[in-house]
């Protein structure tokens, strides 16, 4: 099987490329332009002596992206039960080519480079790190690729049998954004430590809100996971009423408030940690609700989480490191909830060419 994934990073925001313009003598302009052109450049400014601006308007990367998912269904009362499940960890490697704020990458999955075997997975991520704003847009659809991790279904069922079996009764996408607002952006960079446009100079903490909006899907063969404990377990196994459903949809609106710090521990050097916590309010419905055969459905407020932990080294030239996003979702009712924990770990190496204008080595005669 070969993966192949289009991954789309924008390493700073838009608006910095009207502040990398080339000086000339200023003409006059209109009110409605001086007022635009403040706006523009109010996303980019930052005080260079907490931040070091990019020096270049070219990069190439090589990258190694691990992808990492895990999805937990439980049921509440005296016949609890929980299933855990997860695919096995994708491995990609590829070259990124960037130019200022646009980023694009080709990667292929490691573990099988059959390019006659397609994969069931289809990934899509893109990310906006600006000094002011930010932004995450993400797409995941996983189909019959997990395997099962745990299974509690009673305290007189001995369920290890059941650890590390395929399951291709569930179908899973995820299709999300979230929009967030940096306070101290003038001394704070998220692209240093995420899209290396940037360099941190000194250690500098800030304060974020954010808008978040998620799509999930998931399809669940109840039959199929009943049927696969009994060829395991040998023996006849029901499954809690909370999980006879075929079909859920869940959609989440939610408003997040956490913080981030860059810590400058060496010349260069810069490790980012940022947690941000999500009250979300959840809706969802199954297809068996829509048929009247099933009472499953909740509609609730639940705490999300968002973390992003970076390291790197960056001397504005050349720079290598390794950064995580990871998100979890948690969705709960009376006697069902899902949890859903996914990010990824990139590892990389690159380089920085083509000097901006106030970059460039002047001519000497």
């Amino acid at each position: 099987m070969r993966k192949i994934v289009f991954l789309l990073m924008l390493m700073t925001s838009l608006v910095a490329m009207a502040g990398d313009s080339l000086s000339v003598e200023p003409a006059p302009v209109s009110k409605k332009g001086s007022w635009l052109k403040r706006v523009i450049d109010s996303f980019s400014d930052q005080d260079t002596l907490y931040v070091e601006p990019q020096h270049y308007n070219w990069a190439l990367m090589l990258q190694s992206v691990t992808t990492y998912d895990y999805y937990r269904l439980s049921t509440t009362g005296p016949n609890g039960q929980s299933i855990s499940f997860s695919p096995q960890l994708d491995v990609r490697f590829g070259p990124y080519f960037g130019w200022r704020w646009v980023f694009l990458g080709y990667t292929v999955d490691l573990r099988n480079l059959n390019i006659f075997n397609k994969s069931p997975k289809f990934e899509l991520d893109a990310s906006i790190y600006s000094a002011r704003f930010g932004a995450d847009l993400f797409f995941r659809r996983t189909v019959n690729d997990y395997k099962i991790r745990s299974v509690s279904m009673g305290p007189d069922i001995d369920t290890r049998n059941l650890e590390g079996v395929a399951f291709d009764g569930l179908k899973v996408s995820i299709t999300g954004v979230n929009l967030y607002y940096i306070f101290n952006y003038r001394h704070f960079s998220y692209p240093a430590a995420f899209a290396q446009s940037s360099c941190q100079k000194i250690s500098c903490g800030t304060w974020m809100a954010g808008l978040g909006y998620l799509n999930n899907h998931i399809d669940f063969d109840y039959e199929r996971m009943e049927a696969l404990a009994k060829e395991h377990l040998g023996q006849e196994v029901k499954l809690d009423t909370g999980f006879n459903f075929k079909s859920v949809k869940y959609r989440n609106i939610s408003a997040s408030v956490g913080y981030a710090y860059n810590w400058v521990f060496a010349r260069n050097w810069l490790f980012c940690s940022s947690l941000s916590l999500a009250l979300g309010y959840k809706k969802s419905y199954s297809e068996e609700e829509k048929n009247k055969t099933s009472g499953f459905d909740f509609s609730n407020f639940n705490v999300d989480g968002i973390g992003r932990f970076g390291i790197v080294w960056n001397n504005t030239k050349w720079y290598a490191g390794a950064s995580a996003i990871v998100r979890a979702y948690n969705y709960h009712k009376s006697r069902f909830a899902a949890n859903n924990i996914f990010g990824d770990l990139n590892i990389y190496v690159g380089l920085n060419f083509g000097p901006r204008g106030p970059y460039k080595k002047k001519r000497t005669l």
